[in-house]
């Protein structure tokens, strides 16, 4: 895509049309994916997808519009599509086109490329042949699979800001289906990459989690501490994670709502948000507005120091916006969002953890969160399963209880952090990370 063509179609027409404030934001993607079934690839596929978008404040007003054509044309008549919607918006709320921070970071993640499609079969086709070679136990079903993407981002306005980001990220996973006298378990594991240790690792990782889960008891019912795996605690902050949204605190949709420089959580809680994160393959140095972004402590020893602001939500409340004002591509309202949000891990190993609870539960797995979790009460009600601490040591798998609680109480029942963080496949700019977390008094229904 040759973004100065495009910039310079639509600057025309947007001074041939009188507009003053304006932004272009095109994107680019290039992905390929190689799945497996049996012994054998199942699917390849690979696409290119791409856009422009454009918005402008007209009497006030933001307007958007976009298009998947190049089209000299249709290009040009983004303006004035976006126009016209910005003559029909009721909203009173003031909207910015923004001028440019005074630096920009650098990103580290390097120049990426998309790997070539016999690479990622070969991959697949490794992973699957390891899954099943790892144990008889292992059963069709099982499947691998090696993907690979590259996207562009460009950001132009009228104020003469011009930004680009480049970014792309390969990955592998392996998910094993098993069966033992009768029984049936999976187990999935992901990693970065197509190769090294990491991914060598995945079959023999997703197969014993499996197997581990074979036999399976039941808990009875009651109050238990309890450890979250780091999986399973992101996933958590991933369903809450909307709580922290300025816009959803000014729309009474979070109880964080007038919160910023009290205590939300235990002393040892930190929670982070970092667009640049060291070894992370999506980094980003502008947000989708084109603001600088940074690191921030959102959560600070359990005091909250900031929401997540827009430039429009930064102005209802009186503040500087925090470069969270993200776009989900080029057809995309700006809308607020983390990116690598995590809570930062502590100085206990795993088994520190298992060792002060005593006797408790290890929970690796929560089925339908987002169904069970209320992000505006914090309520949740979550099918879970996992394993039995007994004696400060991990016992036996347990399944088929539910854990029921309150998202703002449990962070501040966290009394141990885990010193390792697990992060999550990223989704656009968004990844979400946590160590285990040891919690008390979780009301658990069992048998």
């Amino acid at each position: 895509m040759d973004f100065s063509k495009i910039r310079d179609i639509i600057v025309s027409a947007a001074n041939d049309a009188g507009i003053e404030k304006y932004e272009i934001y095109c994107t680019t993607e290039e992905n390929i994916e190689a799945e497996t079934l049996k012994h054998e690839i199942s699917s390849i596929s690979s696409g290119m997808t791409g856009g422009v978008g454009f918005r402008c404040i007209v009497d006030g007003h933001m307007g958007y519009a976009s298009t998947n054509s190049l089209d000299a044309d249709e290009l040009a008549s983004l303006v004035t599509r976006a126009a016209d919607n910005a003559r029909v918006i009721e909203n009173d709320d003031e909207v910015f086109i923004f001028e440019g921070s005074e630096s920009y970071a650098k990103t580290t993640a390097g120049e990426p490329t998309v790997t070539d499609a016999a690479t990622l079969k070969e991959c697949a086709l490794k992973l699957q042949e390891k899954l099943y070679g790892y144990s008889e136990a292992v059963i069709d079903g099982t499947q691998s699979a090696a993907i690979s993407f590259v996207s562009e981002i460009y950001l132009y306005n009228s104020y003469g800001l011009e930004l680009t980001n480049k970014v792309g990220m390969s990955g592998s996973y392996a998910s094993a289906v098993i069966s033992v006298d009768g029984e049936k378990q999976s187990g999935f594991e992901f990693a970065l990459g197509t190769d090294g240790e990491g991914v060598d690792a995945l079959p023999a990782k997703a197969v014993d989690g499996a197997i581990e889960k074979i036999g399976a008891g039941f808990v009875e019912s009651g109050k238990y501490d309890i450890v979250l795996s780091g999986k399973q605690m992101r996933t958590i902050l991933s369903a809450y994670s909307s709580v922290f949204s300025a816009k959803n605190a000014q729309m009474g949709l979070s109880l964080l709502a007038g919160k910023e420089g009290e205590k939300i959580a235990s002393d040892i809680v930190t929670i982070t948000d970092d667009p640049m994160r060291e070894g992370c393959p999506v980094q980003t140095a502008f947000d989708g507005e084109g603001v600088a972004a940074y690191k921030k402590n959102v959560v600070e020893n359990g005091v909250l120091n900031t929401l997540l602001y827009d430039l429009k939500t930064a102005k209802k409340a009186g503040k500087t916006t925090t470069a969270n004002g993200q776009r989900g591509g080029y057809a995309s309202q700006v809308h607020i969002a983390p990116y690598n949000f995590s809570i930062s891990a502590g100085e206990n190993t795993l088994d520190e953890l298992f060792a002060a609870v005593g006797n408790g539960i290890y929970i690796t797995e929560l089925k339908g969160l987002h169904a069970g979790a209320d992000p505006v009460t914090g309520d949740f009600s979550i099918e879970s399963a996992g394993f039995k601490i007994e004696d400060g040591k991990k016992a036996g798998a347990v399944k088929t209880f539910t854990i029921a609680g309150n998202f703002f109480t449990l962070l501040k029942s966290i009394t141990m952090v885990a010193d390792k963080v697990e992060w999550g496949i990223p989704g656009g700019f968004t990844v979400f990370g946590s160590p285990a977390v040891l919690v008390e008094g979780i009301s658990v229904a069992g048998k």
